[in-house]
C-alpha cells in the first residue's frame, strides 16, 4: 500500500471515528502530507476545555516512518517544547506501522493528563511537574486560558 492511499484510508477511518476531542485532516487539497489536527485539552487535566492546533507531516515513506508532529499552540508541559516538538516515544523510536494517526493523537491526548516529568523537553515545567504540582497546573491553565481559547 503506497503512502498516499495509507494517508487516505486513515483519513477517512478518522472522519468515521467519533472522538468529539480530536479531529485531523489535509491542510488543503493538494497535499495530502500535510495536515492540521485539533484538539480539545482533556478533561480533569490543566489543559481541560483548551482548544489546541497542531501540525502534522508525514513523511514519504509512511507508515515505516512516524509522522511529524508539533503543537502549533503555545503549551506548558514537559514533555512538549517550547517550539512545540513532542517527546513521546512513539514518534521516535518506538513506532510501528501497525499505528494510525488516530492511535496517535490519543496517544498525544494522554500525555497531556500524564506527562512524563522524567524524560523531559521543558526542564522548567518537569520540574515544576515534580516538585510543585499546584504552580505547575496554575501555569499550564495559565498558557492554555492564554493561547487555546
Amino acid at each position: 500500500m503506497t503512502s498516499r492511499k495509507r494517508i487516505l484510508k486513515e483519513m477517512q477511518e478518522l472522519s468515521n471515528d467519533a472522538n468529539a476531542n480530536i479531529s485531523a485532516g489535509p491542510v488543503d487539497d493538494n497535499n495530502i502530507f500535510a495536515w492540521s489536527a485539533t484538539m480539545i485539552g482533556p478533561k480533569d487535566s490543566p489543559y481541560e476545555d483548551g482548544i489546541f492546533l497542531l501540525k502534522i507531516n508525514f513523511p514519504s515513506n509512511y507508515p515505516f516512518k512516524p509522522p511529524q508532529i508539533t503543537f502549533d499552540t503555545k503549551i506548558f508541559h514537559p514533555n512538549i517544547s517550547s517550539s512545540g516538538s513532542i517527546c513521546l516515544d512513539i514518534l521516535q523510536s518506538n513506532w510501528s506501522p501497525a499505528l494510525t494517526i488516530t492511535k496517535t493523537l490519543l496517544s498525544i491526548s494522554s500525555l497531556l493528563t500524564d506527562p512524563n516529568p522524567d524524560d523531559p523537553l521543558d526542564a522548567t515545567a518537569g520540574r515544576m511537574y515534580k516538585n510543585n504540582r499546584e504552580e505547575f497546573n496554575n501555569k499550564a491553565k495559565e498558557y492554555t486560558t492564554q493561547y487555546a481559547s
